[in-house]
């Protein structure tokens, strides 16, 4: 279940419904999809094969659509990071720089566990929303943020788009963010 920590204050918002309902404030979508279906051999799973990229987006198929069709995706692919991943620190560089998008970010967790950093309202400024396997997260365009990894540097997410090339990074620079 996905964890809030707020930088000014350090507090914590912990519980789906309190999660639900800050991020919603925030104008962040925050869902929960059921991982339990997912197939014992890619719970844990970081190095994924095509067919096993695959097979997890059949397994979330409906949930997928779900959301595709609510929110107007109409693409989406498999992201897989770990130690093993080609020039991950070069990557995670690129990925830790606040930014925006003219469309939404969305992450569906199916493994693993990462950090979306989200610049919120004047009196919340920046919170880090913790994420595991079954949170699905959607941060709106224009939405200053940047999702990284945790200690473990794991994850397997699902990524919704709207354009079919995926998104774009345009930098925001932003004398108020603190990288810890």
């Amino acid at each position: 279940m996905a964890e809030i920590r707020i930088r000014n204050t350090e507090e914590r918002i912990k519980g789906e419904e309190n999660v639900q309902a800050f991020l919603k404030s925030q104008g962040v979508l925050y869902e929960h999809w059921n991982t339990a279906k997912l197939p014992a051999e890619l719970k844990n799973k970081f190095e994924l094969s095509d067919e096993e990229k695959t097979q997890i987006l059949e397994t979330f198929q409906d949930d997928i659509k779900n959301l595709a069709a609510r929110r107007g995706y109409l693409t989406w692919d498999i992201i897989s990071l770990s130690d093993a991943t080609p020039n991950l620190d070069e990557l995670l560089k690129k990925f830790e720089n606040v930014h925006t998008h003219t469309e939404d970010e969305v992450r569906a967790i199916t493994a693993g566990r990462g950090i979306f950093v989200i610049k919120g309202a004047e009196e919340v400024g920046y919170f880090d929303v913790e994420l595991e396997a079954g949170d699905v997260i959607s941060v709106s365009q224009d939405t200053p943020h940047f999702f990284t990894l945790m200690e473990n540097r794991q994850i397997v997410a699902v990524r919704l788009f709207i354009e079919t090339e995926g998104w774009i990074a345009h930098p925001y620079a932003d004398e108020k963010f603190q990288s810890k």
